[in-house]
């Protein structure tokens, strides 16, 4: 069999459905709400609309993209067929790096609930490597893994939130500063790094059955179950920590448990809740930046071996180790705020170019109005040019770099 054979196709709607809901449960819920809040403090809501509106903009995009081109590689496939080569460049590379930031951050969010601060990195690169090992064996077991997260995570959800509303009273809002739109935007653009998990729906494109109804119906179903679920999360943590005690915390949740008569044992549950979450966002993230690479890699805008797929378990292998390989270096070294600043801003790049490519499409490819094209495009500029600084410069840095260097490779290839 050729190495770079194509994938399988062996997932429904619901294995999708899950794959999508798994990707987003996880890195705002647990992370997310704190930074923004010191961004957006009173206003945290309002961003939250922000950044859902926009995320659901770009949802509509890449599921009438995704349905006239099925194949791994989202927005790199959709950018190069309706662009140009470069904006297809553009879009995976934002992607690829952007995404890669993400797989750190979740592997640091699930360390830092499990274990004490000289264990976390270790244990942190453990997880990496060890749901590399389960992606590699297969992308139904992915499927099936997926399912059993996402039903865990959202039971202890749910309970969490319950028993906060029912233990504590609410407090006064506050504020945690001036806030004005900026502060308004740049909340929005970190909490969008909460809601990109449905892209995964669409780098998986090659593996999807009936993919024109397929992808469709389960970027939308993914993101219906996942608006609700962070709206009402929102609310709960600024009603009853306060925006000013929920922008000083690194573990919201797990804060909201301990102000409650039930601390003794809600606590550990958020943590687990905490955890399972953050491996289930760091699964379907592994799948879905290994299924870009091999899109990337397959067109020669990423090393060739990238391309290559396992003859017996049909996944981009090579990808997927050299990305747990990166990711495990990455933990090293990565501040976890900055971080979640630095995959806002690439993964923000990458849904401009999904906009504007769908903006291009027409007749039977046309699935939604093209003002929800145009919303999503201006809302991602919007957002990427306020992240945090200290996240916005070294994102600008990185696509940059990306890109002359494949300018080099091009001009040497002749």
């Amino acid at each position: 069999m050729s190495s770079q054979t194509s994938l399988a196709r062996r997932l429904s709607t619901t294995d999708a459905v899950h794959i999508g809901v798994g990707s987003m449960v996880g890195a705002g819920l647990f992370t997310a709400f704190a930074p923004a809040a010191a961004a957006a403090g009173a206003l945290l809501l309002l961003a939250l609309l922000v950044a859902a509106v926009v995320a659901f903009c770009n949802a509509t995009s890449s599921a009438q993209l995704a349905a006239q081109y099925p194949t791994s590689g989202g927005t790199y496939v959709y950018g190069r067929e309706r662009l140009g080569h470069w904006w297809g460049f553009i879009a995976g590379w934002g992607f690829v790096i952007g995404k890669t930031a993400s797989c750190a951050a979740m592997a640091m969010t699930f360390a830092a609930y499990v274990v004490p601060g000289a264990w976390q990195r270790p244990v942190a690169i453990a997880a990496v490597i060890g749901l590399a090992a389960v992606n590699y064996h297969g992308v139904t077991r992915t499927a099936r893994l997926a399912r059993v997260l996402v039903a865990v995570i959202l039971a202890l959800l749910a309970l969490t939130l319950v028993a906060v509303v029912a233990g504590t009273a609410p407090v006064h809002v506050g504020e945690s500063g001036p806030v004005g739109w900026t502060g308004v935007t740049q909340a929005a653009a970190l909490l969008f790094f909460a809601f990109a998990g449905y892209a995964r729906i669409a780098t998986m494109g090659e593996e999807v059955t009936d993919p024109r109804r397929t992808i469709p119906r389960a970027i939308v179903i993914s993101f219906a179950v996942v608006v609700p679920l962070y709206g009402i999360t929102g609310w709960v943590l600024l009603d009853r920590l306060g925006a000013p005690a929920l922008a000083a915390t690194e573990a919201p949740l797990r804060s909201a448990a301990e102000t409650t008569p039930y601390a003794a044992w809600l606590g550990p549950v958020v943590i687990v809740a905490a955890a399972v979450a953050a491996l289930g966002a760091l699964l379907s993230l592994i799948a879905g930046v290994g299924r870009t690479a091999l899109a990337m890699a397959r067109e020669r805008d990423l090393p060739t071996p990238l391309a290559r797929v396992h003859p017996k378990y049909a996944v981009p292998h090579v990808a997927e180790v050299a990305l747990a390989a990166i990711v495990s270096l990455l933990v090293l070294v990565v501040d976890l705020r900055e971080v979640i600043g630095f995959s806002s801003f690439g993964v923000l790049t990458y849904y401009a170019v999904a906009n504007a490519a769908a903006l291009t499409q027409s007749g039977r490819d046309r699935l939604y109005p093209r003002p929800l094209q145009v919303v999503g495009l201006v809302g991602c500029i919007v957002l990427a040019s306020t992240v945090p600084t200290e996240s916005l410069i070294p994102g600008v840095a990185v696509l940059v770099a990306g890109m002359a260097g494949r300018a080099v490779v091009r001009r040497a290839r002749g």
